[in-house]
């Protein structure tokens, strides 16, 4: 059995936002991508979480899910907001509404 994490919810938040406000224009990282690169891999859950939470203003709407799509969030409309933000910043949905991640994937460690 794995210990508990006790790293503070605030702490773990903060790691996720700075790394979201990194994503570059014309770029999209997947949730799993920053749970991972703010350093808790296999918690992609939580950047759905902060990201919800925060009163920064950071480029949310450049998350998305691991197949390329922009999550569905019910009927606040935040989903059609996401897609419109997304293709004013320059990036563009193929087949299926999936943004292909080879081309608009961003790629820190290639900055």
């Amino acid at each position: 059995m794995r210990p508990p994490n006790k790293t503070p919810s605030s702490l773990i938040s903060a790691a996720i936002i700075n790394v979201v406000a990194r994503i570059p224009p014309q770029k999209v990282a997947t949730y799993g991508q920053i749970a991972a690169l703010a350093g808790y891999p296999r918690h992609s859950r939580l950047v759905g979480r902060a990201l919800g939470k925060t009163d920064r203003d950071v480029p949310w709407f450049r998350v998305i899910n691991g197949t390329g799509r922009v999550s569905a969030r019910g009927l606040d409309g935040n989903d059609d907001l996401q897609r419109m933000l997304l293709q004013a910043d320059g990036v563009e949905f193929g087949e299926g509404g999936r943004i292909d991640l080879k081309v608009w994937g961003w790629r820190p460690e290639e900055e």
